[in-house]
């Protein structure tokens, strides 16, 4: 996740820009860049590497100004370059820019007929020249920003500076979160309290769609259609620790709206998002081409992350998949083709099971890959090469963010090995990365029914058991939701394959059974309605989470329908996590559980 700052101050900003930027480096970042305006007009420093190598570019050539904006970037478009690193400045416009401007090409190609052209790799640059033609067909530079944002298509967290507004910077939210800080004579933004938490706890969150006008001791924001609305100004607690959680009731609730950033984030680091193809920067010691099988061991969440990959390297790459709970596979001692190649997936890292698990297969001669968001960890460290999630900490013991990170690794992967392997044509392959590229976008449309999801839940609240249902790819998703239901709600809920219905389940179905039926439009959504109208048959209480193909073809007999934005079936269980994981948070709060420390539980299972 790429940092922003930004301040309207009374003082000198350029080093209040770089120790705000200190406190965001947890993020992951390849580059970094503060832009100042000072009498002079616009200017910047940037620089490769550490926030170090840009303070002492700083020390020899400094800023003045009373006014900036700063960031780290991870590189999406074009690699980590000083030419690349933001801020990107065109004209009399200074922009930073956290996600994905997923149609930058088209907005170039418009821009390219009127003359203006960008002088780097990136796609903020698209949004900085877009910007400054607004400007120089005679606008004001906040109709400017107002007349470009409907062009944008994507995620993103923008802030503004413009040549001879000394009081203004303008920001705009669309799945990568900013803050507002209020201060003495002096404005701050920031992607987060944490980077603001030095100059102010005085702090107002800009939610979806907004954008909002800042000047010295006033915001004004606006949604997306141009309505001015209001948002609270609170009191963070960021200044006081490492963790906040900012406008949001729970730290779960925090992690999964943070998911249209971080699955941005890790994309970033694994497709090329300019030639829409996947780009590893990982050496690999193995050749998927030549690979008889893979193994793939994880536990708990993890391990419904590898279930779902099986699917995806099976279908699309031909590559036969042994998927186990480590905690089975390290006793089980399975035979290992030589030369395989073993998976293990893991948020801390640490997981007790998992690291046995790959040991023993470190020890029969495999590759050993990892999937990690602590780079620093014990699995990291022991295994040939690492896939990190880039999500950032993860403070509630129920995984949310982890969980989107590791599937959007593993469809990358799942694309690299059926390239490989002669499965996908160029054609196959581009058509999965784009599915792929859109999903942030897609998991904000997602967040939007959250309002919905909580009403369900409140019905849901009063159940004692409910089952889950999916097929295919769909099917560990149906294990995912009963998992986090069980796991923060205290009820007890089952996931099943819904063939398996009728070898079992169904005899539990009553009129007070919750079914949560998930099944998204693909080839196997008939058969998976089939199924739910069964348990309509009997009185069970149907909660069907799907597209509005599937809405259309559900027909009667549905008591509630969650509707998720149609997506290519590839990526279908990643954006289907986030309705399930909202579903367990918000009945969990209705039951009044500790939501992010569930008893019994802990975020990292250091022991058998």
């Amino acid at each position: 996740m790429c940092g922003i700052v930004g301040i309207i101050g009374v003082e000198p900003v350029a080093d209040r820009l770089v120790d705000a930027l200190r406190r965001l480096e947890y993020r992951g970042y390849d580059s970094a860049g503060i832009a100042t305006l000072s009498s002079s007009g616009l200017d910047r420093r940037r620089a490769e590497g550490k926030l170090n190598n840009l303070a002492s570019k700083l020390a020899g050539e400094p800023l003045e100004g009373t006014i900036g904006i700063g960031h780290t970037r991870w590189a999406t478009h074009g690699g980590a370059t000083e030419g690349n690193a933001h801020p990107h400045m065109a004209g009399k416009v200074a922009v930073v820019h956290n996600g994905i401007i997923e149609n930058f090409k088209d907005l170039l190609e418009d821009l390219a007929r009127d003359g203006y052209f960008p002088s780097s790799q990136t796609d903020t640059e698209s949004v900085a020249l877009w910007v400054t033609r607004e400007i120089e067909r005679g606008v004001s530079p906040r109709e400017a920003v107002e007349n470009t944002l409907p062009k944008l298509r994507g995620t993103f967290g923008l802030v503004f500076m413009f040549a001879g507004e000394d009081q203004l910077l303008i920001a705009a939210r669309q799945g990568s979160p900013l803050a507002v800080g209020h201060g003495t004579n002096e404005m701050y933004l920031g992607s987060d309290a944490f980077a603001l938490a030095p100059f102010t706890n005085q702090i107002t969150y800009l939610e979806e769609g907004d954008w909002a006008v800042i000047t010295p001791g006033k915001v004004e924001i606006f949604d997306f259609d141009g309505n001015h609305i209001e948002r609270a100004r609170q009191v963070s607690s960021a200044s006081a620790a490492l963790a906040d959680k900012g406008n949001h009731r729970h730290f779960m609730s925090k992690e999964i709206y943070e998911q249209p950033e971080t699955v941005s984030h890790t994309l970033a680091h694994y497709l090329d998002l300019a030639g829409e193809t996947v780009k590893l920067r990982e050496a690999l010691p193995f050749d998927f081409a030549k690979l008889s099988r893979l193994t793939i061991t994880a536990c708990g969440t993890a391990f419904y992350a590898g279930l779902v990959a099986k699917y995806w390297f099976e279908r699309y790459a031909r590559l036969p998949v042994d998927v186990d709970v480590a905690s089975e596979f390290r006793y089980r001692e399975p035979p290992l083709p030589k030369d395989g190649l073993t998976l293990v997936i893991s948020q801390s890292g640490e997981t007790a099971d998992t690291l046995a698990a790959l040991r023993y297969a470190a020890k029969e001669g495999q590759h050993i890959a990892a999937l990690v968001n602590v780079q620093e960890s014990t699995i990291a460290r022991e295994s040939h090469v690492i896939f990190p999630t880039l999500c950032g900490p993860e403070i509630a013991v129920a995984s949310t963010k982890a969980t989107t990170a590791q599937l959007s690794i593993l469809a990358s992967l799942a694309i690299a090995a059926g390239q490989a392997r002669g499965v996908l044509s160029p054609s196959d392959a581009h058509a999965l990365v784009r599915a792929l590229i859109e999903l942030p976008r897609n998991i904000s449309e997602m967040l939007r029914s959250e309002g919905r999801i909580e009403e369900i839940s409140r019905n849901l609240s009063r159940a004692k058991d409910v089952l889950y249902l999916g097929r295919g790819q769909l099917y560990p998703i149906a294990l995912e939701g009963a998992l986090k239901l069980k796991e923060i709600s205290y009820i007890h809920a089952e996931g099943y394959a819904a063939g398996e219905l009728k070898h079992g389940p169904i005899a539990l179905v009553n009129e007070e059974m919750p079914v949560i039926v998930v099944a998204p439009s693909d080839e196997l959504m008939e058969k998976t309605l089939s199924n739910m109208h069964e348990v309509a048959a009997r009185g069970g209480k149907i909660i069907l989470i799907t597209d509005a193909e599937g809405k259309a073809e559900a027909g009667a007999g549905i008591d509630d329908i969650i509707e998720m934005p149609r997506v290519h079936p590839f990526v279908a269980p990643i954006l289907a996590a986030v309705p399930v994981q909202l579903l367990a948070y918000h009945t969990a709060v209705f039951m009044g559980t500790d939501v992010d420390q569930p008893r019994n539980l802990a975020k990292s299972v250091t022991v058998e």
